[in-house]
């Protein structure tokens, strides 16, 4: 029979209330939440009452939480990037194992203090790189160590963030800002180098980036543009980025039906007319062009492995579809997968061409394809002692973390390739 753990949330917006809390209503045997931290008292009381958190148990953040005597025997950390290591490393001292939202920071000395504190106490801290356990990558990992293509020598791998999404979370939304929060290819695509990583299953040695701002700015605006969308502005009727259209008319808005993501980041139980409210004052309902946003809308980084082969990654918001795509070229064949398809092809150079509908390989891919759940269980059972680690423990992570730092490093200074080795020996001395 399977353990219960006590969990503690700290973060209760989309990741910490909206996907890691739920995990309790499908397995209730596994997890139990007993206490909850956010300064959004609205969202921290609606939790409470779901999951009867009682309110003695409900704190204003996660220092508050962490104040208190060990009240769990998980914490899952999902506040914002800069918070994570000045509330994991006091939680590891306390006792608590860690479910970490990612990426670790954007401080590549806290990480290493993280890194190491996790050491020190002997606690786990697994990071939420969720993509490798969907149904997706794990299949597309299982026929390149099985051999379907011999040894990959190359891989090019697309994010389509999609227009809407840029717009809402990185000129708009938490993460638009690098000098408040992380550059984007370590928020958004710290995934992705985590990802490349694994199938490669070869240490990156070298990385070059390129990219910029190139839309989003205000000196792009269209004449007529007003500061807030709804606010007067002129060009609504033919503007994509358009709050009330991403919000409200749109698949993605709550006019459809949609009452979670992105929405319920905007208020919580979203309705129209609570949404259209919100837009008036939120930072949601801002011209995408007059935000203080200064993180990239693309960029490109090219990465060498330690016996030479390569891979290359770009990330765009300028895609209608949000999902990504791999390909991965190898000695015996090369290997084709879309996630918004779920579908991954295998075309042997010897042979006939498969195509594996992931589709059919498995039931639930709620939750990042399926990978938030499965992450969640693996983790429990680690805890369970059935594993000695989770896919994405903190000393896995640490390189794709330092591979995205060290890309987002060579594009400030007009692609010059950056070492990682040295990057790592710099990091860990200070």
């Amino acid at each position: 029979m399977s353990k219960q753990f006590t969990v503690a949330i700290a973060g209760t917006g989309s990741r910490g209330g909206g996907t890691y809390a739920p995990y309790q209503h499908k397995f209730p045997d596994r997890m139990k939440i007993v206490a909850l931290a956010d300064p959004d008292t609205t969202r921290v009381n609606l939790l409470a009452e779901e999951y009867g958190v009682p309110a003695d148990c409900c704190f204003s953040s996660a220092e508050e939480l962490l104040a208190q005597p060990k009240l769990a025997d998980v914490l899952v950390l999902a506040t914002q990037d800069r918070q994570h290591v000045a509330q994991a490393v006091p939680a590891l001292r306390k006792g608590y194992d860690i479910l970490l939202e990612k990426p670790i920071s954007n401080d590549p000395y806290a990480i290493m203090e993280l890194l190491q504190t996790a050491h020190e106490t002997g606690r786990a801290v697994t990071i939420c790189h969720v993509l490798r356990y969907t149904p997706f990558y794990g299949q597309i990992k299982k026929l390149i160590d099985e051999g379907a293509i011999g040894e990959p020598i190359a891989v090019h791998a697309v994010e389509n963030v999609g227009y809407w999404h840029q717009a809402h979370s990185f000129v708009r939304g938490n993460w638009a800002n690098s000098d408040v929060q992380s550059p984007m290819i370590l928020q958004k695509s710290c995934h992705d180098m985590d990802i490349i990583l694994w199938l490669m299953g070869k240490n990156c040695t070298r990385v070059s980036s390129y990219g910029s701002l190139n839309i989003f700015r205000p000196e792009r605006a269209p004449e007529g543009a007003a500061l807030t969308c709804l606010g007067g502005c002129k060009c609504k009727d033919d503007c994509p980025y358009d709050a009330e259209k991403v919000y409200i008319t749109n698949p993605t808005g709550v006019g459809t039906g949609n009452t979670e993501w992105p929405v319920d980041v905007i208020v919580p139980e979203p309705t129209v007319e609570k949404v259209r409210e919100a837009l008036k004052t939120s930072p949601y309902g801002r011209c995408v062009y007059h935000c203080d946003n200064n993180v990239v809308d693309h960029q490109a980084v090219a990465m060498e492995f330690e016996d030479g082969s390569t891979a290359t990654f770009t990330m765009a918001a300028f895609t209608k579809r949000t999902a990504r795509e791999i390909k991965v070229m190898g000695t015996a064949g090369e290997l084709y997968g879309d996630m918004n398809t779920n579908l991954v092809t295998v075309y042997p150079f010897a042979g006939e061409e498969v195509t594996y509908n992931i589709s059919e390989l498995a039931e639930d891919f709620s939750g990042h394809g399926g990978g938030d759940h499965r992450m969640m269980s693996e983790f429990f059972d680690m805890l369970e002692g059935r594993a000695s680690e989770t896919l994405t423990s903190i000393d896995i992570s640490v390189q794709s973390h330092l591979m995205s730092l060290a890309a987002e490093e060579s594009r400030l200074n007009g692609g010059k390739g950056v070492d990682i080795r040295e990057l790592a020996k710099r990091y860990s001395q200070k």
